[in-house]
């Protein structure tokens, strides 16, 4: 595996894969690697000619400095991964790579605006949050060149959010989502969740839990999305650790608030903060 640490190494790169006709699948991700990470590694290996993956702690999508600096930045442990999967480059460029002094002699001013979905459920909780993840998806994008971008669904609001992105600005790259992948007791796995104590964890189940109640209910015939949200905060209320964020029932399209299920394809998205961490889940409808 080859590790590239500036945007003009990879990109001389990407320029020689397509003269030879080879296909690209890319992975982003911040790092701290989980199986989540992992599955879509070995699709995007399975899938493409060439394998690359990103590490790069976005400084854009996160609310506060505390909240960066204390993101786990476990590096060699994550190239080893990344090298077992079948990764064929790994491109780790700097902050200032992607963000620092230009050729204008200042620091990178541009940014992707997402509009009004990036301002409800996770952006409304994290303001900004969506335009710092599509600004530097679009920076990746441009000097990766990807055929194929792979996308947890567990970051539904984000899945989304990027597929708008590449509708609207054009971008010839297909966005692949790939499954939740979760702990044995449901909890979708995250980077966040080796921040939990013994009992947050325990009661982080809570969120998978109130997701399958509403699934459960929906399945029954409950066509209110109100009593879906109900019945999934009432399972959240159980859990004292617990500070709910968000529960709702949306169109998975548009992420417009649903009044009831009327055939379309439907999601249950939930947040929640356990300890000072947030988490999030969803699941289909």
């Amino acid at each position: 595996m080859r590790i590239v640490e500036t945007p003009q190494e990879m990109q001389e790169l990407s320029r020689l894969w397509r003269r030879e006709g080879r296909t690209v699948g890319f992975v982003p991700t911040m790092g701290a690697l989980h199986e989540g990470h992992l599955s879509l590694a070995h699709t995007a290996r399975a899938q493409n000619d060439v394998f690359v993956a990103s590490i790069f702690v976005n400084p854009l999508q996160f609310g506060s400095r505390k909240d960066l600096d204390k993101y786990e930045r476990p590096f060699e442990r994550d190239s080893r991964k990344l090298e077992e999967a079948g990764c064929d480059v790994l491109f780790a460029p700097s902050t200032e790579a992607m963000y620092g002094v230009g050729d204008r002699g200042n620091a990178s001013q541009t940014v992707v605006e997402v509009g009004e979905l990036g301002g409800v459920l996770e952006g409304a909780v994290r303001p900004g949050h969506f335009r710092g993840v599509a600004t530097i998806v679009a920076k990746l994008f441009n000097v990766v060149a990807p055929d194929r971008a792979y996308f947890g669904e567990k970051d539904y609001q984000q899945l989304k959010v990027i597929q708008g992105m590449v509708c609207d600005l054009f971008f010839d790259v297909e966005i692949v989502p790939g499954p939740t992948v979760r702990e044995p007791d449901g909890l979708a796995m995250s980077s966040r969740n080796a921040r939990l104590s013994p009992e947050e964890r325990e009661a982080s189940a809570a969120l998978y839990h109130a997701l399958l109640k509403g699934a459960s209910l929906a399945e029954g015939g409950e066509r209110s999305a109100k009593a879906l949200v109900e019945a999934m905060r009432r399972t959240c209320e159980a859990y004292p650790l617990v500070e709910l964020q968000y529960a709702a029932v949306v169109d998975a399209e548009t992420l417009e608030p649903l009044s009831e299920l009327d055939g379309r394809p439907a999601r249950a998205l939930i947040a929640a903060s356990i300890g000072g961490t947030h988490l999030i889940d969803t699941i289909a409808l």
